[in-house]
């Protein structure tokens, strides 16, 4: 999982990318973060639902048919145990390593709240608010849950309307899907930059103050 940042964007389309963040910037005084990460979370737990979804009903169907024909009894019992552990651990180890068949076990609810969570985490922790206009966006891309969030400081949230995000969010995981991610990504910057210039013109000493594309973990 730790890899799917990396294989998103391609050496050339990352140059893309951090050219439409540039070029965005040339128009407003606001900041704009584009960070593309693998997780926003190892979701341990649809490991182990997943896993024993598949044993229990499997360990009981081969309990029944190598077990004695009596089916209540210590030696059917213990033998029912073996089997589920054995299966436990097979279907453990195949889900953790089989992406499309681990998100099957997470919920639509826990996926929003851990990509916001990572969200507002990578906010602070790549110095998002501390812009001297309050004015930085984060554009935060989750690979593995297929998920787009994006996260604005004060400074811009008390004049953008309601929907704005929403719709520039809805329109870049179309592009995703339809397997145009990096045009997706620069259009969705260049709406970002559309935005910011409207209510944070560029100013003449205006520098940029922070990173415009970061690759995580």
């Amino acid at each position: 999982m730790k890899d799917l940042a990396k294989k998103f964007l391609t050496a050339n389309e990352r140059d893309r990318v951090t050219e439409a963040v540039r070029e965005a910037e040339k128009m407003t005084a606001g900041e704009i973060v584009v960070k593309i990460i693998s997780a926003s979370y190892h979701y341990p737990m649809a490991n182990v639902i997943g896993a024993a979804l598949f044993a229990l009903p499997l360990a009981l169907i081969f309990t029944a048919l190598t077990g004695e024909w009596l089916w209540i009894g210590a030696q059917n019992m213990w033998l029912l145990l073996g089997y589920l552990a054995a299966l436990f651990i097979f279907f453990h180890e195949i889900i953790k390593r089989t992406l499309w068949l681990k998100r099957l076990f997470i919920s639509e609810r826990e996926v929003n709240e851990e990509v916001e969570e990572a969200a507002v985490t990578t906010f602070f922790s790549e110095g998002l608010y501390r812009t001297r206009d309050e004015t930085g966006v984060l554009l935060l891309i989750s690979v593995f849950e297929h998920k787009v969030w994006i996260l604005a400081d004060k400074g811009i949230n008390a004049r953008v309307e309601d929907g704005q995000w929403e719709d520039i969010v809805g329109r870049l995981i179309r592009g995703i899907k339809q397997k145009r991610r990096v045009d997706a990504i620069c259009e969705a910057v260049a709406q970002i930059g559309a935005i910011l210039k409207a209510y944070f013109p560029v100013k003449p000493d205006d520098t940029d103050e922070l990173k415009n594309l970061i690759i995580g973990d």
